[in-house]
C-alpha cells in the first residue's frame, strides 16, 4: 500500500494540541507524536544500564588441609606431608541460636555445663 506524502497535510501535536505540517512531526521516545520545535530527547539517566552483580562466591575453591603433627619418643614431629586432614571448626551441640517458641534459649547455659577437670599430681600439706 502506498502512503501519501503528506506536503498539505496538518497534524496535530500530542504535546501542544497546535496543528503543524504534517512532514515536521516526530515521534518521541514516550510514543507521542510531537513537532520538531517541542522534541525533547530522552534523558541519559532513564536509559537502561546494564548492572552486573558482584562476584562473591569463588570458582573452583577447595577446602583448607592441616597438617596433624605426631608424637615421636614424646617429642612433637612433623608428618613430612603426610597424615592431611581437614579442620571441622563447627561448634558442637546447640548452639545460641536455638529457640523454644518465642522464648530465646539460654545460649550461655551449655558453656557454664563446659568444665575441665585434672588432676596434675599430689600435695602433700605438713605443719609442724
Amino acid at each position: 500500500m502506498a502512503w501519501a506524502t503528506g506536503k498539505r497535510s496538518h497534524a496535530i501535536s500530542d504535546r501542544s494540541g497546535m496543528a503543524f505540517p504534517y512532514q515536521e512531526m516526530v515521534r518521541e521516545w514516550t510514543g507521542s507524536l510531537v513537532h520538531t520545535s517541542e522534541f525533547e530527547p530522552k534523558h541519559p539517566q532513564i536509559r537502561r544500564k546494564t548492572v552486573r552483580a558482584d562476584a562473591v562466591a569463588l570458582q573452583n575453591t577447595r577446602s583448607m588441609d592441616f597438617q596433624q603433627p605426631t608424637l615421636v619418643n614424646g617429642v612433637i614431629a612433623s608428618t613430612g606431608g603426610q597424615g592431611m586432614m581437614t579442620a571441622n571448626l563447627t561448634l558442637p551441640g546447640q548452639f545460641a541460636f536455638n529457640s523454644n517458641g518465642m522464648q530465646p534459649d539460654d545460649g550461655a547455659a551449655q558453656n557454664r555445663n563446659r568444665g575441665l577437670n585434672t588432676s596434675i599430681g599430689s600435695v602433700t600439706i605438713s605443719i609442724t
